[in-house]
């Protein structure tokens, strides 16, 4: 298991090593007239300085890079930043990446389960740009792209589960969808980093019937232990009862304690025990 992962993930780093060098080593041939349009908007820099000198200056944060087109072609060098760079107003087109972790929420999904029951479950991605080139080249719009792959990748894995998994396996089910999204969005450029399972939210009637089972079974364990209290008072009861047998002084004993006991709690009914062989000899009377 190690192993294939281990390939798996070499494989990912070769693949996106080889479309990192398609798009750094395409050919950068503008043509006769590419040149002379660069050529054209150098001049025209030169003759307008030093006001042209504010459209060419760009700063990127430490946060951003930026993609840089000229006569729609990507640049060398790949994405530039964070700092100071320069850029031709006529020719050149830029693109700022935002290369910090962004999160948001998945949307609440009605999802059948495997044991054909309807819940509604939500939770949150955490991804970050790791290429801004393929964020940009290779899709439209990267975090919208991601947001609707995890509205259905979560509806594809849940749908594989029971409620008993869902309630119980839940850092199962974000680990497989974050293995998912981030196989998923390697083409984009793009690194799940975390994803997290907020709400499981049950029907109404499925939450009566399941308070129904756990109170059900409460009782059944509350009248268990209370049975097993029962015997275990009964034994020990058998066992002063045989004691008291042995000794007839324990018995008169107990009662001294007995009368003890009443009068601390001020009670002004005091009961006499009498032994049933007395009354027995008054019976046959």
């Amino acid at each position: 298991m190690a192993g294939d992962a281990r390939e798996s993930t070499e494989m990912k780093e070769q693949r996106r090593r080889e479309r990192q060098s398609a798009l750094d080593n395409h050919d950068g041939s503008f043509g006769v007239c590419g040149w002379v349009l660069v050529l054209f908007s150098l001049l025209l820099t030169i003759i307008t300085l030093p006001v042209s000198i504010w459209m060419c200056i760009k700063i990127v944060k430490e946060y951003e890079r930026a993609i840089i087109f000229r006569l729609g072609r990507i640049l060398r060098g790949g994405a530039k930043g964070p700092g100071l760079f320069f850029i031709l107003p006529c020719t050149d087109s830029l693109i700022n990446v935002d290369m910090r972790t962004i999160t948001f929420d998945i949307p609440p999904q009605e999802v059948l389960t495997k044991d054909s029951v309807t819940v509604s479950v939500d939770g949150v991605v955490y991804y970050r740009v790791q290429n801004a080139i393929l964020a940009v080249a290779n899709i439209t719009n990267a975090d919208a792209a991601t947001r609707l792959l995890a509205q259905t990748t979560l509806r594809n894995v849940l749908g594989t589960k029971n409620l008993a998994e869902i309630l119980s396996d839940r850092e199962e089910i974000a680990h497989s969808m974050q293995c998912t999204l981030d196989d998923a969005t390697d083409d984009w450029g793009i690194k799940v980093e975390r994803v997290e399972i907020k709400d499981v939210k049950l029907p109404q009637q499925l939450q009566r019937a399941m308070a129904a089972e756990a109170e059900a079974s409460r009782e059944a364990r509350a009248k268990v232990i209370a049975a097993e209290g029962e015997m275990n008072a009964s034994r020990a009861l058998k066992e002063a009862s045989l004691v008291i047998a042995e000794s007839p002084s324990g018995l008169q004993l107990r009662y001294l304690q007995t009368l003890n006991t009443i009068a601390a709690e001020k009670n002004s009914t005091i009961i006499f025990p009498l032994p049933m062989d007395m009354m027995q000899a008054f019976m046959k009377r």
